[in-house]
C-alpha cells in the first residue's frame, strides 16, 4: 500500500505492512487513514490539535509519576506536546476531519507524533517504537472513547476564550454608536410599516444588549464542558488505569490548560452523553442568529443611497457591481449573515450527531469537533472584521432621520389617551389620504391646543415612557 511519492519507510502494523513517508513523524495507522479518507481536504482545528496535545501531556506526567512508564519517557512525551503547542509540527496532523468513528484516526495521529517525537529525542528513529511506543506508551491508560471525547470539549472551551473578547469589543462598538446616535430621532418600523418614534441610539443599543446575552449564554453552555471522562478508558469503567491517574491526569489539565475542567463523578455517562456540545452549539446558533437579524437591520438601515432608508451609511469597502459604476454593497454585513446560516446548519449536523450514540459511545465525534470548532472560528474572524471595518465606522443621516421621524402616521399612537383610539385611527386615514402631517391634521381640526400639540406630539418624548398630560 503506497500513495505517497518520494523515499518512505515500512511500518507494520495488526493488518499488514504500511509504507510511510520516511521523514514522517505520524505512522502507519496515519498512512491508512490518509488512504481511506480522502474527504474534504479539511485537517483538524488547531484548537482541537492543542487540546489533544495537552491530554497527552497531562497523561504522561501523571503516568510518570506513578510508575507506569518511565521517567525518561514520560520527559520525552512532555517535551513532544510541549512542542507542538509551541507550534510546531502541527503539518504532521495530516487526518481528514471527517474520519473513522469515533476520531480513532485523528487519536492515532496525534499518539504515533507524540512517540516518533519522543524516540528522536531519547537518539532513535522515527518508526522504529523500541523507545517510545504510540499504544504502549503514549497511549498508557487511555483509550480514543475517553480522550477524544475530553480532547473534543476542551478544544472548544479553548476556541471559546478567542471569540469573548471578540463579542466584548463588538457590543462596545456598538454602544458607542448608541451613544453617538442617542439624540437621532428616526421613525420606528413594526411589519415593515411605520411605527412611533425611536432614537437611532436606542436601536443600536438593543443590538449590544443582544449580543451580551448571547455571550452570557455561551459561558454557561462552556461551563458543561468542563466535566470529562478522562480515565474511563474504553467503556468508562477505567480498565487498564491506575485508581489515582484520573485524578492525577485531569488535575494537571486543569493547570496546563487554564480551563477549569474536573473529573466527572461518572464515566460512563461523559462519554456516553455528548449533550455538551449540542448545549455549546445551541448557544452559538442563538448567537448566529442575532448577528443575521442585526446584520439584515444595517443592510435595511443603509439601503439607498437614492431609493432606501439611508439613515445610516456603512464604511465603503470594494466596489459592488462589475456593470454598475459606483456601486458600493453592505459587503460585511452579507457576510456576516452568510456565516451565521452555516452556523446554524453546523448545530443542525451537531445535533444529529449528538443524538446517534449506542450504548457506551457516540461515534459521530469527529462532526461535532468540526462543525463545532468551525462555527466559533468564523464567528470569530466575522466579528472581528464587522465590528472594526464596519459597526465602528457608520455615520448618521440625521437629517433623512428627523423626516422620517415627523412623517410617519404612528405619531397619531400619543393621542390615543386624548382623543380614543377611533379618532386618532381617522386622523391616520385622512393624513394618508391627503399627505398633510398628523400634527396639521390635528391643528387645524382644533382637536388639540397649540400647547397640548407642541407638548403630546413631540417625537422626541415618545421615546420614553411618560405620563398622561393633563
Amino acid at each position: 500500500m503506497s500513495g505517497f511519492a518520494g523515499a518512505t519507510r515500512q511500518e507494520k502494523d495488526s493488518l499488514g505492512l504500511v509504507e510511510v513517508p520516511a521523514e514522517a513523524l505520524y505512522g502507519a495507522q496515519t498512512a491508512r487513514a490518509l488512504e481511506n479518507f480522502p474527504i474534504s481536504g479539511l485537517r483538524a482545528s488547531p484548537f482541537l490539535i492543542r487540546a489533544i496535545a495537552m491530554i497527552k501531556y497531562a497523561a504522561a506526567k501523571a503516568n510518570g509519576d506513578l510508575g507506569l512508564i518511565t521517567r525518561q519517557q514520560s520527559d520525552a512525551i512532555l517535551q513532544a506536546a510541549e512542542e507542538i503547542l509551541d507550534g510546531k509540527n502541527l503539518d504532521q496532523f495530516v487526518v481528514d476531519v471527517f474520519q473513522a468513528g469515533a476520531g480513532v484516526s485523528f487519536h492515532m495521529n496525534a499518539n504515533e507524533v507524540l512517540a516518533n517525537r519522543a524516540s528522536q529525542i531519547l537518539g532513535g528513529a522515527p518508526g522504529e517504537y523500541k523507545l517510545v511506543h504510540p499504544n504502549d506508551h503514549v497511549n498508557y491508560g487511555q483509550s480514543t472513547n475517553d480522550v477524544f471525547p475530553s480532547a473534543m470539549r476542551l478544544s472548544a472551551a479553548l476556541a471559546l476564550q478567542q471569540l469573548y473578547p471578540v463579542l466584548d469589543s463588538f457590543a462596545e462598538g456598538l454602544e458607542g454608536k448608541a451613544q453617538e446616535f442617542d439624540g437621532i430621532l428616526k421613525s420606528g418600523r413594526t411589519h415593515m410599516q411605520d411605527a412611533v418614534p425611536i432614537r437611532l441610539g436606542q436601536e443600536f443599543a438593543a443590538y449590544a444588549v443582544a449580543i451580551r446575552r448571547a455571550k452570557d449564554a455561551l459561558q454557561y453552555a462552556e461551563s458543561t464542558l468542563w466535566e470529562l471522562g478522562l480515565g474511563g478508558s474504553a467503556v468508562g469503567t477505567g480498565i487498564n488505569t491506575h485508581p489515582d491517574y484520573r485524578e492525577k491526569a485531569i488535575a494537571y489539565l486543569k493547570e496546563l490548560s487554564g480551563v477549569p475542567v474536573w473529573p466527572s463523578d461518572d464515566m460512563r455517562f461523559a462519554m456516553q452523553c455528548c449533550a455538551p456540545m449540542a448545549t455549546v452549539s445551541g448557544a452559538l446558533r442563538t448567537l448566529a442568529l442575532e448577528v443575521v437579524r442585526i446584520s439584515n437591520d444595517l443592510r435595511l438601515l443603509s439601503s439607498g443611497p437614492n431609493t432606501g432608508f439611508r439613515e445610516i451609511d456603512l464604511p465603503g469597502l470594494q466596489p459592488g457591481s462589475s456593470i454598475m459604476p459606483g456601486k458600493v454593497n453592505p459587503v460585511l454585513p452579507e457576510l456576516a449573515a452568510m456565516i451565521g446560516f452555516q452556523v446554524v446548519g453546523n448545530d443542525a449536523a451537531v445535533a444529529m450527531a449528538v443524538q446517534a450514540g449506542q450504548l457506551e459511545l457516540n461515534v459521530m465525534m469527529p462532526t461535532m469537533a468540526h462543525n463545532v470548532l468551525q462555527s466559533i472560528t468564523i464567528l470569530t474572524n466575522t466579528l472581528r472584521e464587522l465590528d472594526h471595518r464596519c459597526i465602528r465606522g457608520i455615520t448618521a443621516n440625521a437629517d433623512r432621520c428627523a423626516m422620517y421621524a415627523q412623517s410617519t402616521v404612528s405619531l397619531a399612537t400619543a393621542l390615543n389617551p386624548y382623543i380614543g383610539y377611533a379618532r386618532a385611527a381617522q386622523v391616520v386615514k385622512e393624513s394618508v389620504a391627503t399627505g398633510r402631517s398628523i400634527i396639521d391634521i390635528v391643528r387645524d381640526e382644533k382637536l388639540l391646543t397649540a400647547d397640548q400639540i407642541a407638548t403630546i406630539l413631540d417625537a422626541r418624548a415618545m421615546t420614553e415612557p411618560r405620563a398622561k398630560e393633563s
